[in-house]
């Protein structure tokens, strides 16, 4: 029986909007908008979606790297949101992120060993020749040489950042790896070499993934499941070979109609939205994608469907209601 790692109950980030001298709060930018999700022990859970649609904001949000409004983060059973940061700090060695930028998220005054060798530091794992012996270790797991770890991070190419990065991750130890866009920055050939080295070391290490990207052909090669969002919101979540072959949202269809098919003799029909993705500090009312719905019908303007279960799939659209 699969045993659930993280548990997301109504997890919801709004950011305030603020005008005027004195700063007052107008509105919110409803970045999440009240997520209900589970990702279970040794999987990987691909988020996909439009950019702005939410998808790095929930992986911080889940990390506590940002506060959320309101809602529950459950590790292995335990809240992160009402966590002291004492408690928290213990369990931040158990999750670790892998960032989408490569060339911003090292830090150009530190030596590679020093990036990889800092979260050693901060909660105290490893110090002098045993540390050196781990940063040496890691440098070797991803691919790179223990010599690297004299060097700075700007002497290095994109797809070697991206290792360090990961690198520093997995210093740690931790059963849980956002990775956010890990490989969007790349070149489509070293794209292929980051992904086989993540698939690799989860077998290895026993990780647990939250793989967010935009590219669908990337999450379906990596993903056990996938969960699709829209404006905040997950609007289906299903097993990576049941969403291609079947998908029923309206916008997972339309998603998966722009995937290109390596094969000119394959005709496929495309589904093209109307208009634009609506702003997020003034969603619609009812079904937030029905004004750019071709099945959209009279409850989607104004009742919000909730996220159900159809034939194994987690899908919210009044269509199967």
């Amino acid at each position: 029986m699969k045993q659930p790692l993280i548990e997301v109950k109504n997890l919801k980030k709004y950011f305030p909007i603020k005008k005027g001298i004195f700063s007052r709060t107008v509105n919110h930018v409803k970045a999440v908008d009240g997520l209900d999700f589970t990702i279970y022990k040794g999987e990987t859970l691909g988020l996909v979606g439009e950019s702005g649609c939410g998808k790095s904001t929930t992986g911080r949000t889940i990390l506590q790297l940002l506060q959320p409004t309101e809602g529950e983060v459950l590790y292995e059973g335990r809240n992160l949101v009402s966590m002291n940061p004492g408690e928290l700090r213990k369990i931040r060695r158990d999750m670790q992120m892998v960032f989408q930028d490569p060339y911003t998220s090292l830090d150009p005054r530190m030596t590679v060993g020093e990036i990889i060798a800092e979260p050693l530091t901060i909660h105290g794992v490893a110090h002098g020749k045993e540390r050196d012996r781990r940063v040496e270790e890691l440098l070797n797991v991803v691919g790179l040489s223990s010599y690297h770890a004299k060097r700075y991070a700007h002497e290095f190419s994109g797809g070697q950042r991206q290792r360090i990065g990961i690198a520093r991750a997995l210093a740690l130890n931790p059963k849980l790896i956002v990775a956010d866009e890990p490989v969007s920055a790349l070149d489509v050939s070293i794209q292929s070499q980051v992904i086989n080295l993540l698939q690799e070391l989860q077998e290895q290490f026993q990780l647990t993934y939250l793989f967010i990207a935009h590219d669908l052909s990337v999450v379906r090669h990596i993903s056990d499941r996938i969960g699709v969002m829209y404006l905040g919101r997950i609007v289906e979540l299903a097993d990576k070979n049941e969403l291609f072959h079947s998908p029923k949202h309206p916008y997972t269809k339309a998603l998966l109609s722009a995937v290109p098919i390596p094969n000119p003799l394959v005709k496929k029909e495309r589904i093209v939205l109307q208009g634009d993705v609506p702003s997020p500090a003034n969603p619609p009312s009812g079904c937030t994608f029905h004004p750019r719905c071709g099945e959209c019908m009279a409850i989607c303007r104004t009742e919000k469907p909730e996220l159900k279960e159809v034939n194994g799939q987690f899908v919210a659209c009044h269509l199967y209601n």
